[in-house]
């Protein structure tokens, strides 16, 4: 039976970890509201090297529609802006000479679809990476059979119990983007 049990748990970390990418990856989605994850994925040319955002300031979220920025080094203010400006979120910072601000516009209704769009994108990405483990699964679980590890029976109950694992994965995946697609879509 632990050849069994350590397949199922293969499957339920395969799972858990594409719930996290998931969770990852829409944090990256702009919502009507501020939040300092947003501007994670952005990097900056720091002395030619790509530099993650927050590893040279701090991100702030001082009221519900306006992250600040401020840089360690006030000499990295102009490529902190550029990295902003250039970066696919669609925000305008205002760089003071001390501090970066970027008011966060309300989304138009053409915008809150394409981004409630791009999350149901990345549910998908998320579904593949569960069928994906549940592929592999079947397939060590076959092969426990082969080798003689374990009975015919007890690979069928391991079976069903993937299929419920599996289920429950899905489903869980669906609620966490459906949720991020309320937050988009509420104005």
């Amino acid at each position: 039976m632990g050849m069994i049990e350590d397949t199922m748990e293969e499957l339920r970390s395969s799972i858990a970890k594409a719930h996290e990418a998931l969770r990852r990856e829409l944090s990256r989605i702009r919502t009507g509201r501020a939040t300092a994850d947003l501007l994670d994925s952005i990097r900056v040319d720091y002395y030619g090297t790509p530099t993650p955002l927050a590893q040279m300031a701090s991100v702030s979220v001082p009221e519900p529609r306006m992250l600040t920025v401020k840089p360690w080094d006030r000499s990295q203010l102009r490529p902190i802006e550029k990295a902003i400006v250039d970066s696919p979120l669609g925000l305008t910072p205002q760089n003071d000479g001390e501090i970066i601000r970027i008011p966060m516009p309300p989304l138009t209704e053409q915008r809150r679809k394409e981004l409630a769009k791009l999350a149901r994108s990345h549910l998908e990405d998320a579904k593949i990476a569960i069928r994906k483990a549940r592929h592999e699964c079947r397939d060590m679980l076959a092969q426990i059979e082969k080798d003689g590890d374990a009975s015919a029976d007890e690979v069928d109950r391991a079976t069903k119990s993937m299929e419920d694992v599996v289920k429950d994965g899905t489903a869980k995946a669906d609620e966490i983007v459906a949720a991020k697609e309320k937050d988009i879509l509420t104005v």
